[in-house]
């Protein structure tokens, strides 16, 4: 997938930007830090600092999905920004090769990522309970 967006400011590690007020974002993040450790750093979007550091990505975009900010300054979003987030630390890469090489599986991926981010409440239940 082309890469759309790049800061002028990079982040000296990788950096995702989640909603922090997001329950269901908030769980997830706390698994995916114990994978990655201290390798990435996850800020909530309503943080002040994330728009003084990356005023080139719009709110919407930060409300709209998970924003990973790489050390060269390109941006990723949504499915493929978990995927390169999870290979840091001590993840597998296979979800991000099988993005990169099938667009079924990006396009699937994307889906279902909006799908979760469209109904947060509803998943947020589900990964409770479950």
């Amino acid at each position: 997938m082309p890469r759309l967006l790049r800061v002028a400011t990079p982040p000296k590690k990788p950096l995702l930007v989640f909603d922090g007020d997001c329950g269901f974002c908030r769980h997830w993040i706390r698994r995916w830090r114990q994978r990655t450790g201290e390798v990435v750093e996850y800020l909530p979007a309503q943080d002040g600092r994330i728009q003084a550091q990356c005023p080139e990505i719009p709110r919407a975009q930060f409300d709209a999905a998970v924003q990973l900010i790489e050390t060269d300054g390109e941006v990723f979003s949504g499915a493929e920004a978990v995927f390169r987030t999870l290979t840091y630390g001590q993840a597998r890469p296979w979800p991000l090769r099988a993005y990169q090489f099938s667009p079924v599986f990006a396009k699937s991926s994307e889906w279902a990522y909006r799908m979760v981010a469209n109904h947060r409440v509803f998943f947020s239940r589900l990964t409770r309970w479950l």
